[in-house]
């Protein structure tokens, strides 16, 4: 079988980190080979480059300029080499994140956006992804009672409603690769819709 990518989206709080591990034992159980991974990040420099993106103040241009580094340095370390030898790439976060955030949280120009998808990505998009859509507000308490809040997780509730909305077009305008998780449910009833969504697909 040829290598598969998939992503999980969400913002913060939405849950979709719990379900990895989930989704890495289902995926084994198909007898295909799962690498992990999350953006920013997912290699040494990446990583570092993280660091910065979560922790130092910066403008809308310096976050995409940032993340779309750290997604290149990822993309030719980590992704491809994987897809090229049949793996299923599971990443935590990809680029509908950036234009979630950084385009419609952060107001930032789509088009430039688009330019640096091109560049950098060459044409590489996930075969599946997995957006786990819950309302800002349930967002924010499950942040709170979850952990420090770093810098983006700082912002408003109006700052994720925007990011919503980014999220909803970005599924939208790709509806053939995204399944929409119902996110304001328990555990278990979340899982059952991501297993679902795995199932309907013809590769395994």
């Amino acid at each position: 079988m040829s290598g598969r990518f998939i992503t999980l989206e969400g913002m913060d709080g939405a849950g979709k980190s719990s379900h990895i591990a989930a989704l890495a034992h289902w995926l084994r159980q198909q007898d295909v080979e799962v690498v992990l991974t999350r953006e920013p990040g997912g290699t040494p420099l990446a990583e570092a480059l993280r660091e910065l993106f979560l922790h130092r103040e910066m403008d809308a241009l310096s976050e995409a300029l940032l993340v779309f580094a750290a997604r290149r340095d990822h993309l030719c370390k980590v992704i491809e080499p994987a897809l090229a030898r049949g793996a299923v790439v599971v990443c935590d976060r990809f680029t509908d994140a950036t234009f979630a955030y950084q385009g419609a949280g952060r107001g930032f120009d789509l088009t430039q956006l688009q330019q640096l998808e091109h560049w950098v990505q060459q044409g590489r998009q996930p075969d599946l992804t997995l957006w786990f859509d819950l309302p800002a507000s349930v967002a924010a308490q499950r942040r709170a009672a979850a952990r420090d809040a770093d810098r983006l997780e700082r912002e408003t509730e109006a700052f994720f409603e925007r990011v919503s909305t980014g999220y909803a077009a970005r599924c939208v305008a790709a509806p053939q690769r995204f399944a929409r998780i119902d996110a304001d449910q328990p555990r278990e009833a979340v899982w059952q819709q991501v297993e679902a969504a795995l199932a309907a697909r013809p590769w395994w």
